[in-house]
């Protein structure tokens, strides 16, 4: 069974910067997309950034220009670099493919942006 754990979070101020890590088990995670989601209290979880297996990345209109992708094949790891944060980035980041194909997630890491 696939596990996901992320880390990285924190509580950081408005235009301050994080970035975040998940760990991801298993042999096929080069062959796989990713993707980061976040949810934040009373919302649905919500799909930030995607990477495809190639390298090629996505993002919701919210981040872009702000977060950024990136995936370590080697280390089976993808990470998700945010700068200039905002308030509204408040919220737990996840981990999955892009589809949500695994049903376990992992813990999750809590960002929060406040002054």
């Amino acid at each position: 069974q696939v596990q996901l754990v992320e880390s990285g979070g924190g509580l950081v101020q408005p235009g301050e910067s994080l970035k975040l890590s998940c760990a991801v088990s298993g042999s096929f995670f080069s062959l796989v997309n990713m993707g980061w989601f976040r949810q934040a209290p009373g919302t649905e979880r919500e799909l930030v950034a995607s990477i495809t297996s190639g390298g090629s990345a996505s993002y919701a209109d919210s981040v872009k220009g702000r977060f950024t992708i990136s995936r370590d094949n080697v280390k089976n790891t993808v990470h998700l670099q945010m700068n200039s944060l905002k308030p509204e980035d408040t919220a737990v980041y996840y981990c999955n493919t892009p589809k949500m194909s695994w049903s376990n997630w992992g813990q999750g890491t809590q960002v929060t942006v406040s002054s």
